[in-house]
């Protein structure tokens, strides 16, 4: 096998990653969330489900600041101490990312929820699609946040901690599950978050990392 064999794997498959995420946009996005929206819609449960990631930020702060206090204090980190800025690190640095892409990319949400001045969206006045570098919270669809937060942890959590993996593969189910039910996101907003936070987190776990369990 060629010596770079892994880079043309890692490419292929982040094309195919995308290529699914462009075939949701043009051919799932609206079909789906026309499907889900009249039985759902006005659940409680879905709203709260995406809740689920609130605490996420505020605990990678802490837990960066925890970590750094204790390894100025004593010079070295344990393994758990480790997982922990890794994780932590992967949250934010992830949820930095998204911003950055939101704005870049520009994209109208499924519905009007700025309240005032209802946001442009698909089932608010029929606008559908990226409006690349436009700013302002009316066009921050694309990627999800949401799912780029609990990605980036469950994708930390994946590598660092096996034996926690299903409760990653939980959360993000729920999340994911919470967010559709809502019509908060589109799918393929979903897909892409996904796809940053995964990477994000893997990354961040694997960064000089000799896998060893937790």
């Amino acid at each position: 096998m060629s010596a770079h064999s892994p880079w043309r794997q890692t490419t292929f498959l982040y094309a195919m990653l995308f290529a699914l995420v462009a075939l949701a946009y043009f051919f799932a996005d609206r079909q789906l969330a026309g499907e889900l929206r009249p039985h759902l819609a006005g659940d409680w449960i879905f709203p709260w489900l995406t809740h689920i990631v609130d605490p996420l930020s505020p605990l990678a702060c802490i837990g960066v600041a925890a970590v750094a206090a204790r390894a100025f204090a004593r010079g070295s980190l344990t393994q758990f101490e480790s997982a922990v800025l890794r994780i932590s690190c992967a949250i934010l640095i992830a949820w930095a990312l998204k911003e950055e892409l939101k704005w870049a990319f520009g994209r109208t949400w499924p519905e009007p929820w700025i309240k005032g001045n209802p946001n442009p969206s698909y089932f608010g006045n029929g606008t559908y699609g990226f409006f690349p570098f436009h700013g302002g919270q009316g066009y921050a669809s694309f990627p999800s946040g949401h799912t780029t937060a609990i990605t980036a942890f469950a994708g930390a959590l994946w590598f660092l901690c096996p034996k926690l993996r299903w409760l990653g593969v939980a959360l993000v189910l729920a999340v994911v599950i919470g967010l559709l039910g809502a019509d908060y996101h589109w799918l393929s907003d979903i897909m892409a978050g996904a796809i940053l936070g995964g990477t994000t987190g893997i990354a961040a776990a694997r960064i000089g990392h000799h896998n060893a369990g937790v």
